[in-house]
C-alpha cells in the first residue's frame, strides 16, 4: 500500500520545539565577534602535511566538516590517515566562545537546519575541512595489520588540504564502478576487516529504521516527505575509521592515567537471554560461539524477525555515559570501556559539532609528545560528564520530537486509513506494541498487535499534531 505522502510546512513549528527546548541559532554579539576574528593560536607548531591527499565524506550539503581521511594499503595492512579539525586551536580557554560552546554542548538537529555549537563563521568557515582550503588539523596516523590489530598510533598538529568533497551515496557508486578516489582506495576492505574485528571483541551495531523528515523536492518548497534514512555499506566503512581513532584515542588516555572516556557497559546476562528468547520464538539460529554482536551483523537484513531482533538488540546498549579520569585515579577497564564498540573509547572526531571531542584531543596530544595536560582541560574534566550528558538529553529530544512532530502531521487528516506494518515490539506490562510502516516512515504504538516480527494490516485511530502522538490498532 504506497501513497505519497506531504506535509504542510506551517505545520511543522520546529521553531516552537527550539523555543520549548530552550534552543536558539543565534549567538551573542561578542561570541560570534570572537569566532569571526579567531586565528590558529597553534600556528607555528604544525607539520605541513598538505602533500596528504585527504577527501571528506559526508552527507550532500553539510559544510561543518570536522574530517577528512586517507585510507591505503600498506603492504598486507592498512595506513589510515585522520585529519580532524584543529578547533582548540581557533578557541581561546576562557574566552566568550569558549563559554558559549560550554554551554551548548553539541549542534543540535532539526529538520529544517541546526543549532550549532560554534558560530557558522568558524564551524562552517574558518574551522571546517573544506576541499581546496589550508586547514589546521590534529592529524592521525594508525597503521593497522591484516587482521585488523593497531599497530601503531601517532597524532600531531598539522596543516592540512582536502582534495574533495565526496558523499556517501556517490562513494558507493565510485565503489560499484571500480572508480574510487585514490584516497579511500583501501575503505571497503578496510571497513570490513575491522568490523569483523570489533564484533570478535563484543561489539554491537544495530540496523535500526532511521527516520527523516525532508524537504519535497520534486513538488513545491513548502512540501516535505517522512523517509527512511539512505544506507549505504560506506556509512559503516567510514564509521570504522571515526572507531578505530576513537579507540585510538581511548587506549592513549588509559595508558596515561588520564582522559575523557565515552562509556557503556557490558550487557546483562538478562539482556542477552532475553535476545536469544525472542530469536528463538521467531525460528531464527543463533549460531554455536556467536557473541550478540556477530548473531545481529548475520541476520537477514530485509526479513520482518530482523526487525524485531534489531529493536530487543536495543537492550543490550542500555547505560551509555561519559567518564573522566583524573591522574592518580585508579580504575579498571571495565569502568572506561565501551562495550558497543569492544574496547576503550573516546570521542575526538567531531569537535565542531562535539564539546568532549575538543578536550580529549588535547590529552591526547599532550601524552604522545609528553607534554602536560593544558590547565584548561584538566580543570573542565570533571565537570564534562554532566555537561555532555545534558546535551545529548537535548539533542534526542529534539531529534525524537520532529519525527513525533512529523508522524502526527502527515497522519492528521488519514484517520482510518490502512497500513500494511511489521511489529518491532510486542506488548508488555509496561508498554503498547510498536509497529513500522515503511512508506510513510512511521514507527508507532499500536493495540491488538500480533507478536514481534509478525507482519499486520493496521488502522490510523489517533493522530495529534499538537500533542506529536499517534495511535494504531490491528485490523
Amino acid at each position: 500500500m504506497t501513497t505519497q505522502w506531504r506535509l504542510r510546512a506551517p505545520a511543522l513549528d520546529f521553531d516552537r520545539l527550539r523555543a520549548e527546548l530552550g534552543l536558539a541559532a543565534e549567538f551573542p554579539a561578542d561570541v560570534t565577534a570572537e569566532a569571526a576574528a579567531a586565528a590558529d593560536r597553534h600556528a607555528d607548531d604544525r607539520a605541513d602535511r598538505r602533500d596528504l591527499e585527504l577527501v571528506t565524506i559526508d552527507p550532500p550539503g553539510s559544510m561543518d566538516l570536522d574530517q577528512a581521511l586517507r585510507v591505503v594499503r600498506d603492504d598486507d595492512g592498512f595506513l589510515v590517515h585522520y585529519a580532524i579539525a584543529d578547533v582548540a586551536a581557533l578557541v581561546e580557554p576562557g574566552g566568550a566562545l569558549d563559554a558559549e560552546s560550554t554551554r551548548r554542548g553539541e549542534t543540535v538537529y532539526f529538520p529544517d537546519g541546526n543549532v550549532p555549537l560554534h558560530p557558522r563563521v568558524l564551524s562552517e568557515g574558518a574551522g571546517s575541512l573544506l576541499p581546496d582550503q589550508d586547514r589546521p588539523a590534529v592529524l592521525w596516523t594508525v597503521r593497522v595489520g591484516p587482521g585488523g590489530d593497531v599497530l601503531h598510533t601517532a597524532v600531531e598538529r598539522a596543516t592540512v588540504r582536502s582534495r574533495a568533497r565526496l558523499d556517501y551515496a556517490g562513494v558507493a557508486a565510485d565503489v560499484a564502478a571500480g572508480s574510487v578516489h585514490p584516497a579511500v582506495a583501501a575503505l571497503a576492505d578496510f571497513g570490513r576487516v575491522r568490523e569483523s574485528w570489533t564484533l570478535a571483541r563484543g561489539a554491537v551495531s544495530l540496523n535500526l529504521p532511521d527516520q527523516e523528515v525532508l524537504p519535497n523536492t520534486g513538488a513545491s518548497p513548502r512540501a516535505w516527505t517522512l523517509a527512511l534514512a539512505p544506507r549505504t555499506p560506506v556509512d559503516g566503512w567510514n564509521a570504522q575509521v571515526s572507531l578505530l581513532v576513537g579507540m585510538c584515542a581511548g587506549t592513549l588516555m588509559r595508558d596515561a592515567g588520564t582522559g575523557f572516556f565515552r562509556t557503556l557497559p557490558a550487557a546483562t546476562a538478562g539482556a542477552v537471554d532475553e535476545l536469544r528468547a525472542v530469536a528463538g520464538s521467531l525460528g531464527v539460529p543463533w549460531p554455536d560461539g556467536a557473541t550478540p554482536g556477530q548473531f545481529l551483523a548475520g541476520l537477514a537484513p530485509d526479513a520482518p524477525t530482523t526487525l524485531a531482533l534489531m529493536s530487543a538488540g536495543a537492550r543490550l546498549m542500555r547505560g551509555a555515559g561519559y567518564r573522566a579520569l583524573t591522574p592518580g585515579e585508579q580504575v579498571d577497564d571495565d569502568t572506561l570501556a565501551h562495550a558497543g564498540v569492544g574496547g576503550i573509547y573516546a570521542h575526538v572526531t567531531a569537535p565542531l559539532r562535539r564539546l568532549a571531542d575538543r578536550h580529549a584531543t588535547e590529552v591526547c596530544l599532550a601524552v604522545t609528545s609528553g607534554a602536560p595536560v593544558p590547565g584548561w582541560v584538566s580543570a573542565a574534566l570533571p565537570g564534562l560528564g554532566k555537561v555532555m550528558s545534558g546535551a545529548d538529553s537535548v539533542a534526542a529530544t529534539a531529534a525524537r520530537r520532529s519525527v513525533d512532530l512529523a508522524e502526527a502531521v502527515v497522519l492528521a487528516d488519514q484517520l482510518g486509513a490502512r497500513f500494511e506494518a511489521t511489529v518491532m515490539r510486542e506488548a508488555n506490562g509496561r508498554k503498547e506494541a510498536e509497529i513500522f510502516i515503511e512508506s510513510p516512515a512511521i514507527i508507532a504504538p499500536c493495540s491488538g498487535a500480533p507478536g514481534a516480527g509478525q507482519c499486520c494490516t493496521v488502522e490510523v485511530t489517533a493522530a495529534d499534531p499538537d500533542g506529536g502522538t499517534v495511535e494504531f490498532t490491528v485490523v
